[in-house]
């Protein structure tokens, strides 16, 4: 299962001035007041509406004092907040000049990859962060792999890649550590660091577990004879750990056959995969948002994905839990398959929603397992784990 690294803040969005009547449609309103209303259509989440607007979904739920867990429905009219920056006048010299400033100059297209954070694309591009941000429009700091971003004329410095691949070791976490203060000290970057353990450059690490890094020649020379035999076995170790959990052999080579096989299929896109997941949300009756969210969390809407612990697919499901869930609904489920797999995921949330006491408790459950969060409470991880599941949320 993943886990961010850190939940993203919000920051203040740099935005041109609305024009309320522009882009009125069927849809779309001026209430008496001169506000832009919009009435939902069928399939439409909060965040979808608050994408269209270019405005965010908390600002979108605040203004029609409506809660992350409260459902929106077809026919209902929502008022669409202006941006923050929107007033229809500036004064010389004001923001819209700023604005005007922070966008002079040649720019060229950049596309996210995974790993990447605006701090560090800025970076690349030797220009500052708030520049990034006001060329994109970007109203908080949550970037996605395969996003179009304007960046500065100066292209990325490539990264000098080793003629050969250097040897691995081990890294045991501390209290503090992180992937990217962990990546520079073994002179690595994040993103290998990342795939080398298996794991996304966002995930959650902590104190105790157990990373492989590049070893330095120097490390290398240093090694007793019997070292390869000792290597080979401690990276036998590190293939079946993830998050501080070790599996065996069995669970891991099933893994690997499945992740083969998705790679083999011709998968839905994201974008397809958020529908799929919106739909069975809504069949089922689970609010789309929070199963959205958890999916995102354990996997990016990635249907590809499989772990070292064989959970499967979007909603990260693990054979036992389809076995099971497929006997709730009366028919084999197929995790390899999207569709099967969102059902699953879904079916699975929705007895964690009827059976906790809270939302956290179930968001808890689909991570941790229910029986041991109600036994012995939320794990360091698990609350971070719902922390993040609830802030996806509110983008839903």
């Amino acid at each position: 299962m993943v886990l961010p690294l850190f939940v993203p803040v919000p920051a203040a969005p740099v935005a041109p001035a609305l024009d309320l009547t522009a882009g009125v449609t069927s849809d779309t309103s001026i209430s008496a007041e001169g506000a832009r209303q919009h009435t939902v259509r069928s399939g439409e989440t909060a965040y979808d509406i608050a994408r269209r607007y270019r405005v965010s979904t908390s600002a979108l739920l605040s203004r029609n004092n409506l809660g992350a867990d409260d459902f929106i429905h077809p026919g209902q009219k929502l008022t669409v907040p202006q941006r923050s920056g929107s007033s229809a006048s500036t004064s010389s010299g004001g923001s819209q000049s700023k604005k005007t400033a922070s966008r002079s100059g040649s720019t060229r297209t950049y596309t996210v990859r995974s790993g990447d954070t605006l701090v560090g694309i800025a970076a690349r591009h030797d220009m500052s962060l708030d520049r990034l941000r006001s060329l994109n429009d970007l109203d908080d700091g949550f970037i996605h792999p395969g996003q179009k971003l304007r960046v500065s004329g100066t292209p990325a410095k490539p990264v000098k890649r080793p003629t050969s691949r250097p040897a691995s070791s081990t890294y045991t976490v501390k209290a503090g550590d992180t992937l990217v203060g962990i990546s520079a000290r073994h002179d690595m970057s994040v993103t290998r660091l990342a795939k080398l353990n298996d794991i996304s450059s966002g995930d959650f690490i902590h104190p105790g577990q157990t990373l492989k890094v590049t070893e330095s020649t120097t490390t290398s020379a240093k090694k007793k004879p019997d070292a390869r035999e000792k290597k080979s076995t401690r990276e036998k170790n590190d293939r079946n750990t993830f998050a501080g959990r070790t599996y065996s052999d069995e669970i891991v080579d099933a893994a690997d056959r499945n992740r083969e096989t998705l790679a083999s299929r011709d998968l839905p896109s994201r974008a397809e995969t958020q529908a799929i997941i919106t739909r069975v949300a809504r069949q089922h009756g689970v609010d789309p948002s929070i199963a959205l969210a958890i999916s995102y969390q354990e996997s990016g809407w990635n249907q590809s994905k499989v772990s070292v612990a064989n959970a499967v697919g979007a909603m990260q499901v693990i054979p036992s839990s389809g076995t099971w869930i497929s006997s709730v609904v009366g028919r084999d489920l197929d995790l390899l398959d999207t569709e099967d797999n969102a059902t699953a995921g879904v079916v699975l949330l929705k007895i964690l929603l009827q059976q906790s006491d809270s939302t956290s408790d179930a968001i808890a459950g689909y991570y941790q397992g229910l029986a041991s969060v109600e036994a012995n409470g939320m794990y360091a991880d698990t609350k971070q784990y719902v922390a993040n599941v609830k802030y996806l949320r509110k983008r839903m």
